[in-house]
């Protein structure tokens, strides 16, 4: 399912301009582009999704209405995790009936601030309860905590855990390529690795640059295949600034008012994410290096 899977996209949740309901036109409409410029597959519901400000039945009607879309065409992993180990048991169970959904995404548990015992117990618990294959979602800088690396080892063994989107230093990615088994899929949540991240043998990157720049990212993991190393490395170094500038506001803020300016029609975000202000959107145009923000 997940073979030569190397470029997922961690796509955004359109809204309309209220931001009080999603905006299903223009999501077929974007998966369809994504589709298009190189994704292989899908993170719906994830950070960028803003999922913290989507309720559970929003979530649920979001997750039956993109599989749909999707219809088959590339692999889904959608977002069910919290800091609540029976609420996130809950909601996988809930998950497991859509079709099309291949796995859950679960968050290391934030604000509680688990230990390490605490991790393993929370993920063993709802692997034990999802019917479908649960993906640990490592991002320290959100979290507050970070699950280290022999712990993600060691989930990697257990029953019904099948992956990890780890967004934290490569030498810990390289670490957990080397002792994870084959078949536990290793995703990159950093768009800046996305080229080391498939030379070290992990699968590849799950980003949010590729709502802008699939093609490029495509290509460049197209020339690393095709053992153009030089090549793949001007790619990364042309898309590592731009990557950057995809963040210098809170995420997605800076995707949607690119997106809005492309006609995809995407949308707000919603509070306590603001969207960029004219000044910031000129600032984020410049970033990008591109000719002008339009009005």
């Amino acid at each position: 399912m997940f073979e030569n899977v190397d470029l997922m996209t961690a796509i955004i949740t359109p809204f309309n301009d209220e931001g009080t309901e999603i905006n299903y036109n223009s999501l077929e409409k974007l998966t369809n582009h994504l589709l298009d410029t190189g994704s292989k597959g899908f993170i719906i519901g994830g950070t960028t999704g803003e999922t913290p400000t989507l309720s559970e039945a929003e979530k649920l009607e979001l997750y039956t209405n993109f599989a749909e879309i999707v219809d088959g065409r590339a692999p889904i992993i959608a977002g069910a995790g919290s800091n609540n180990t029976q609420g996130t048991i809950d909601f996988v169970t809930k998950l497991s009936d859509i079709k099309g959904i291949d796995m859950a995404l679960v968050v290391v548990p934030y604000y509680n601030k688990p230990n390490q015992r605490g991790m393993i117990a929370h993920f063993e618990a709802v692997a034990d309860a999802s019917g479908i294959p649960v993906m640990i979602y490592n991002i320290p800088g959100r979290t507050g905590v970070l699950m280290d690396k022999d712990t993600v080892v060691e989930l990697s063994q257990y029953p019904n855990i099948g992956g990890i989107k780890q967004c934290n230093t490569m030498e810990d990615l390289e670490y957990i390529v080397e002792n994870t088994p084959d078949d536990f899929l290793v995703y990159s949540g950093e768009d800046a690795q996305a080229l080391f991240a498939k030379v070290i043998g992990a699968n590849g990157v799950i980003s949010v640059a590729a709502h802008l720049y699939g093609e490029q990212m495509s290509e460049m993991f197209a020339k690393l295949d095709a053992g153009d190393y030089k090549a793949a490395g001007a790619l990364q170094r042309f898309l590592t600034p731009k990557m950057a500038a995809c963040f210098m506001y809170p995420s997605p803020s800076p995707i949607k008012a690119i997106l809005n300016d492309q006609g995809y029609q995407v949308g707000t975000c919603r509070m306590p994410i603001l969207p960029l202000n004219s000044d910031e959107k000129a600032k984020l145009y410049n970033a990008l290096d591109l000719e002008e923000a339009k009005s």
